[in-house]
């Protein structure tokens, strides 16, 4: 297989790396790779990559002029750390791998946040970084990025962070180089890879990677028999499906086997809308911000096994209840064979390696054959308060939940992001989607900033609207409502602005605590957002909800919904604080 350039350059957004000439001419993109930095953009762009984020740095700089010759979309970020985080959520939204580029030492080190998250979640996100040359290293070179200067191995070789890391020497390695991105991206899961450049590097010449080897992943199955074993388990008795975000392409066969068998249906936070969660068969959510509806059904209807289908069963999907466990067994499929059995290493489990719709499908085959009748058991799902809106006082969270299922979520088809605090709590118990992959919020690495920055990379993708859902104190921990603008990004913020970090607060108090730090000074997002050239609305009182939800739905450009929310009204998610109890927070003093 010979890799060849695409010229793929866009028509809608201006090349965004001043200087740099985005219109190549044909002649100059037909040619031979002059150089490396030309031969690795060419092998992304072989790959599917369509877009780069970062922040230019003289030592990247001839990669990220390679990859705008190439007709790769490179997009500026304002923080390296947002970029990552955009990279992420543009790769959840279309499915595309990303490229993160960083300049050496700090520029390096700030891309690492939203990586590592990116690790956790599962993406497919490139991160190209520029390296120190080897004659200057160790003799203080400005911003120095070597084993003198920086954890060496972690950062550029396989571990916790990267499945794939490395240092190029050579331009000759380029073609090992290619192999490696191209195996670990057509996995069936994720993949994190870092491919540093030392800057001479870059520009030395080098030669197209031609070579035969297609490397390529069918999607996971399982063997016959197993799913065999499975089907009688699950015939045996009454059971429960739980839904994870790796069965989110999955959701029809989730309905066909639920609706076949009887099955309740719950889900991971990260599944919302696998099965419509207005479905009759559906009972909740579980989780922080979840439902006590699961709980309760569970209590009530002990199933003999629960099939758990791509889901970590995380804290922040299970806090490890042994309500949420069955009488006989979990039967837990997953992509990865680590999963299985770690989440509760007491409850007996049956462990699954396999695709989940491979799964399924054999799965539903063979039930045919041990045909199970509905249990005929009333499935009460979630009861979600949907307040009318009074005249007075700071707007109360449910109400905006509320305007928000009407406006965003059942009058468009937004993407809907929501940020780790009191938002994710409240978007998570009170919205509900009939889709999936409408809905994404980070449960495991879980960090502050994620959507603020993510929303942009989503946009992006969709080139459409999406739509994060925020505290203040993460709003204040990003600038890319500037990134927006540049680039004429459908992005909106919805802040949920109290002047504090609620959840924080909040959750020190029912610690029996007193809260420490938490008080943020009154922000004006409104007036920051059009300091930065978006627009917006302030919203002060709750009949002003709905009309300021419309104008951002309605805008073609970033906007920002700034909405004073009640401090006193409680968040749902007295799960977390009992979870952290039991790992040994305890008050030290007497609440005043």
């Amino acid at each position: 297989m010979k890799l060849v350039a695409r010229n793929v350059t866009s028509a809608k957004r201006p090349s965004v790396i001043e200087g740099l000439r985005a219109d190549a001419s044909e002649s100059r993109l037909a040619l031979p790779s002059a150089n490396l930095a030309d031969g690795l953009a060419r092998v992304l762009a072989s790959v599917g990559v369509e877009r780069a984020f970062g922040i230019m740095g003289g030592a990247v700089a001839p990669f990220c002029e390679a990859l705008v010759r190439q007709g790769i979309d490179v997009v500026s970020f304002r923080s390296e750390t947002g970029a990552a985080f955009a990279a992420m959520e543009s790769y959840f939204a279309d499915g595309h791998p990303v490229v993160v580029f960083a300049t050496t030492g700090p520029g390096l080190v700030s891309a690492l946040n939203g990586i590592i998250a990116s690790r956790w979640e599962g993406a497919k996100v490139i991160l190209v970084t520029g390296t120190t040359p080897a004659a200057k290293r160790g003799r203080w070179a400005f911003q120095e990025t070597s084993a003198y200067t920086l954890p060496y191995d972690a950062l550029f070789s396989a571990g916790t962070i990267f499945q794939f890391a490395t240092e190029m020497q050579k331009a000759a390695e380029l073609p090992q180089v290619a192999l490696r991105l191209r195996s670990g991206l057509a996995r069936p899961n994720g993949f994190v890879a870092h491919v540093a450049l030392p800057i001479d590097l870059q520009t030395s010449p080098s030669h197209p990677v031609d070579w035969d080897l297609n490397p390529s992943f069918p999607p996971s199955g399982c063997s016959p028999r197993t799913i065999e074993r499975c089907a009688e388990r699950l015939a045996g008795g009454p059971f429960v499906i739980w839904c994870g975000f790796g069965a989110r392409n999955a959701g029809p066969l989730v309905r066909v086997l639920a609706e076949r068998t009887g099955a309740p249906v719950m889900c991971s936070p990260r599944a919302k809308g696998i099965l419509p969660e207005d479905h009759p068969q559906f009972i909740g959510v579980t989780g922080f911000g979840g439902h006590s509806s699961t709980v309760e059904y569970l209590r009530r209807h002990r199933p003999e096994h629960i099939l758990v289908l791509g889901s970590r069963l995380g804290e922040f999907t299970s806090f490890w209840d042994p309500d949420l466990t069955p009488t006989k067994g979990f039967v837990h499929v997953d992509l990865d064979v680590n999963v299985p059995g770690v989440a509760y290493p007491d409850v007996k489990t049956t462990g699954v390696c396999s695709d989940i719709s491979n799964f399924l499908q054999g799965l539903l085959e063979s039930m045919s054959t041990h045909p199970r009748a509905p249990s005929g058991v009333t499935m009460l799902g979630p009861v979600i308060d949907r307040p009318e809106p009074r005249s007075e006082g700071p707007v109360r969270p449910q109400l905006l939940m509320s305007a928000i299922q009407d406006r965003v979520i059942d009058g468009s088809d937004a993407l809907v992001l929501t940020e780790a605090g009191n938002s994710f709590a409240w978007s998570n118990h009170y919205l509900q989607f009939r889709e999936a992959n409408r809905y994404r919020v980070s449960v495991g690495y879980g960090s502050m900033g994620n959507a603020v920055a993510g929303v942009v990379g989503a946009a992006l993708a969709r080139d459409g609207k999406a739509v994060a859902i925020i505290g203040d104190g993460a709003m204040l921990m990003s600038s890319e409502i500037s990134t927006a603008v540049k680039h004429r990004v459908q992005a909106v913020w919805i802040v949920l602005n109290d002047s504090r970090y609620g959840m924080i607060e909040q959750g020190m108090r029912a610690q029996g605590l007193q809260p420490v730090g938490t008080s943020i000074p009154t922000c004006d997002f409104v007036t920051i957002a059009k300091g930065m050239g978006a627009d917006g609305v302030r919203v002060e009182k709750e009949t002003e909800v709905e009309l300021a939800l419309e104008r951002a739905m309605q805008s073609t450009g970033p906007f920002v919904v700034d909405v004073l929310i009640d401090p006193e009204e409680a968040a749902p998610f007295l799960r977390r604080i009992e979870s952290l109890l039991e790992q040994g927070a305890r008050p030290t003093g007497k609440r005043k």
